[in-house]
């Protein structure tokens, strides 16, 4: 397979898309008459009819593949993700199929919750809003954005949008990434980086490298009072050495992913001191489907005019 990979069609062969939802099936098929959008359900089972002859299946967010549906789809070449995170898909796909991702849908979305939570824990907003609710006038002083070191643990399009964002804060802000390169420090580099970070933005893929990233030793690195941001996923954080630094109140932290998730009733975490939670929403705003959608269209033209792929998350 090239290093760019294209998905060959014959010139005047029919593109079978599956598509989870009627709307975005309308959508693609506006592009050129010879798409044909299936809108399927994956956990009905395998596609059938001309739904079976699909080269390309753009799932729905959040979902995952679920046992023997891709055995229908003899001729599935392209798997077109709506969402960046790819791990429910990556390493579980048939040979000759090229895995996509929607990098840059949910990008100005995410960033600026990244911002807004890290304003809120800062700021003491969940405490305030609290005492509002009980009708409590209880002033306090808080700690600041404003020239806070920031540690950003992950520099690719997310995390260099939270950076672009922080910067009118005048934040002394610094990248790290698994390889360092030209300003972006290494992992290797995070026990010497963590102890002077007054807030540790997560934002990195889930990979093998970054399951428990934030571990025990990690958090213990933190400095007291350290405001931990997670905006990747949940299984990158420990749970369990989370929780332990929020109970002693030596850490904060401002969570829209959790493991496991969704939170279950009666979690600790729900009433973990410290703690900013919100439930996987970062990207949930207007314009990111619209986004999502522009990203699958996109991709469906490079694929009609013979051109390579774009956010290539592996192939197989």
């Amino acid at each position: 397979m090239p290093d760019t990979p294209v998905l060959d069609l014959t010139d005047d062969a029919d593109l079978h898309v599956l598509v989870p939802s009627r709307a975005l099936g309308e959508h693609l098929q506006q592009l050129s008459p010879r798409i044909r959008a299936h809108r399927v359900d994956p956990t009905d089972g395998p596609p059938t009819g001309d739904a079976a002859r699909a080269q390309v299946w753009v799932p729905a967010g959040g979902s995952g593949i679920p046992d023997g549906f891709l055995d229908g789809l003899p001729d599935l070449r392209l798997v077109q993700l709506m969402s960046a995170g790819a791990e429910k898909f990556a390493g579980r796909l048939p040979e000759g199929v090229v895995l996509c991702n929607a990098r840059g849908a949910h990008t100005p979305a995410t960033a600026e919750w990244v911002v807004a939570a890290t304003l809120a824990a800062q700021r003491g907003l969940p405490h305030f809003t609290r005492e509002q609710d009980a009708g409590r006038w209880s002033p306090r002083t808080d700690a600041s954005l404003v020239g806070a070191r920031v540690l950003v643990v992950g520099a690719g399009d997310i995390g260099r949008t939270v950076g672009a964002m922080m910067a009118g804060f005048d934040v002394d802000l610094t990248y790290v990434a698994r390889t360092a390169r030209d300003g972006v420090r290494s992992t290797a580099e995070l026990p010497d980086l963590l102890p002077a970070a007054d807030v540790v933005v997560v934002i990195v893929p889930v990979t093998e490298e970054t399951t428990g990233l934030v571990d025990a030793a990690f958090l213990g690195a933190m400095k007291d009072g350290a405001l931990l941001v997670n905006a990747a996923r949940g299984v990158v954080v420990d749970t369990d050495a989370l929780l332990a630094e929020l109970t002693a109140g030596r850490l904060r932290a401002a969570l829209d992913v959790t493991e496991p998730e969704p939170l279950p009733e009666g979690h600790p975490l729900w009433s973990a001191p410290g703690l900013l939670l919100t439930p996987h929403v970062a990207g949930a705003v207007p314009d990111t489907g619209r986004r999502a959608t522009e990203a699958v269209a996109a991709q469906l033209r490079r694929v009609l005019e013979g051109a390579p792929l774009e956010n290539v998350v592996d192939r197989y």
